[in-house]
C-alpha cells in the first residue's frame, strides 16, 4: 500500500478521507472483492502489503495462496489462516466463517489507512487476539463521521451484523461513498491519486528497500526427484532440505529389514495387515480436506 508523504498524521487523515483519496482505493478494493465473492471464492488475506498499484495507479490485489475457493451462502469453512491483526474474530474463535471476514478485514484495512496501524494490536499474538475478540474499537475524533461509521458497521464481531454478510451493495451503498461513480470505478475511468514514476518496467523504486536489497533465492530445482517423490509435495512451494535429503538418501534392504506386505486393494479400499479396512491411498490428493486444511494453515493453532 502507498504510504502518502505528509507534514502530520491529521493532515494525511484529511487528504485521505475528505479529498477522497481514501474513498478511491477503498472502492476499487470492494469491486475485486465483490467479484471474488461472486466466484464464490473468499480472499482470507486482505492487508496493506497484498494491495498494490499498477502503472497506471489503480488497485490490484496480489497473494491468493489463501483464498477458499466453491464457497456460496451458507456455506462456512474453519480453517485458521490470514495475518492476525486483519483476521475477523470467527476465523480466530474456529466458529466457521464466509465471505463476511473479507468485510471485516477491508474495515482493518480502512483504519490502517486513515490512522496508521491497524485496530487491534499487542505485545505479543495472543494478546492481539485478545483485543480482536474483546477489545473496544477506538476511532479518533478527527476521523469524519461517515467514516467511523463504515469502519464500526465493517467490523461488527458478529458476522452476521457486519456490513456486507447480504452483498457487497450494501458496502457500496454506505454513506462514505456516496459521491462515488461506481460505474466509472467498474470502468478504471477516474485518474487515480497516485501515478507511480517509473523509468522502466524492472524499476523497483516504489518499493521497500528492506526487500530489494535483498539477495534473490531461487526456487529449489525440482528436476532431480522422480515423478513419485514429486507427488509428495503437491500443493507445496517450499521443502526442508533436510527433506530432500532424506529422499535422496539410498533404501537398503537386508534381511534383518523383512519388506512390508503390499496391501490388497479393494476398489477405493485398501485391506492392509494390522491396520483393518480405510480409505484407499490412491485416491487423489485434491480431494482430501484435510490435506487441503493443512496446506491452507498459516501460523500456529490459539
Amino acid at each position: 500500500m502507498v504510504i502518502l508523504p505528509s507534514s502530520g498524521r491529521q493532515s494525511l487523515v484529511c487528504y485521505l478521507a475528505e479529498c477522497t483519496t481514501g474513498s478511491f482505493y477503498l472502492s476499487e478494493i470492494i469491486l475485486a472483492l465483490e467479484h471474488l465473492h461472486s466466484l464464490g471464492i473468499i480472499y482470507r488475506d486482505l492487508k496493506p502489503e497484498n494491495v498494490l498499484l499498477d502503472a497506471q495507479g489503480h488497485v490490484k490485489l496480489t497473494d491468493f495462496g489463501l483464498c477458499k475457493e466453491h464457497i456460496q451462502e451458507g456455506i462456512v469453512t474453519h480453517t485458521f489462516c490470514g495475518t492476525i491483526e486483519y483476521m475477523a474474530p470467527e476465523i480466530l474463535t474456529r466458529s466457521g466463517h464466509g465471505k463476511a471476514v473479507d468485510w471485516w478485514s477491508l474495515g482493518a484495512l480502512m483504519y490502517d489507512m486513515l490512522i496508521g496501524q491497524p485496530p487491534f494490536t499487542g505485545d505479543n499474538r495472543t494478546k492481539t487476539i485478545e483485543k480482536i475478540l474483546k477489545g473496544k474499537l477506538m476511532l479518533p475524533a478527527y476521523l469524519t463521521q461517515d467514516a467511523r461509521d463504515l469502519i464500526r458497521r465493517l467490523m461488527k464481531r458478529s458476522e452476521t451484523q457486519r456490513l456486507g454478510a447480504s452483498g457487497a451493495a450494501a458496502v457500496r451503498g454506505h454513506a462514505f461513498f456516496k459521491h462515488v461513480r461506481w460505474d466509472e470505478v467498474f470502468a478504471r475511468r477516474l485518474e487515480p491519486p497516485i501515478k507511480p514514476k517509473l523509468s522502466s518496467e524492472d524499476d523497483v523504486s516504489q518499493f521497500d528497500t528492506r526487500f530489494t536489497l535483498q539477495t534473490p533465492i531461487d526456487s529449489p530445482d525440482e528436476s532431480t526427484l522422480s515423478a513419485s517423490a514429486n507427488m509428495m509435495f503437491q500443493g507445496f512451494t517450499y521443502v526442508a532440505p533436510s527433506v530432500m535429503d532424506e529422499i535422496h538418501k539410498p533404501r537398503v534392504i537386508t534381511a534383518r529389514s523383512p519388506r512390508r506386505p503390499r496391501p490388497h486393494h479393494l476398489g477405493a479400499f485398501a485391506v492392509a495387515p494390522g491396520l483393518g479396512l480405510g480409505p484407499s491411498t490412491h485416491q487423489h490428493p485434491q480431494h482430501s480436506h484435510a490435506q487441503e486444511d493443512l496446506m491452507d494453515v498459516q501460523g500456529l493453532p490459539i
